[in-house]
């Protein structure tokens, strides 16, 4: 999906990607460091989502999911005040650009199975295993 990604967020904002650093990208490397280590659970970074409103409304509930904690499809629609759109948000949680910042993989099946991660499962279950996320059960389905 990276492809479909960089397509929407150079459409959006009318720009094409330049490699190089800045204050933003060093900080950003750095908070993904201390996550991975374990020491971050919560990213302080400014974000300027590019989508539809109704993605806007997904992604801002995201980022309020805490770390460790896990939502099913449902309860983030029923949060949106729109429980008949599962879908949508399943959608609008695939066209998430910035995983992990806005934690998409916290996002799982009503039955507690690990559903739907453009980065793959495999990496969805590893980021839930680095937040002790995963209820007894989840870790033998893969």
């Amino acid at each position: 999906m990276r492809s479909t990604v960089d397509n929407r967020l150079k459409s959006f904002y009318n720009a094409e990607f330049k490699e190089g650093s800045s204050a933003i990208i060093e900080k950003t490397i750095s908070q993904l460091e201390e996550y991975f280590s374990g020491s971050r659970k919560v990213f302080e970074l400014p974000l300027n989502f590019a989508g539809t409103d109704f993605q806007l409304q997904v992604w801002n509930e995201l980022v309020k999911i805490p770390f460790g904690k896990t939502r099913s499809y449902l309860e983030l629609a029923e949060k949106l005040d729109n429980p008949g759109a599962i879908r949508a948000v399943a959608s609008a949680n695939g066209a998430n650009a910035i995983s992990i910042i806005v934690p998409c993989h916290r996002i799982i099946g009503s039955d507690g199975s690990l559903t739907g991660y453009a980065g793959g499962l495999p990496a969805k279950k590893k980021l839930l295993q680095l937040e002790k996320a995963l209820v007894v059960g989840q870790t033998e389905l893969f």
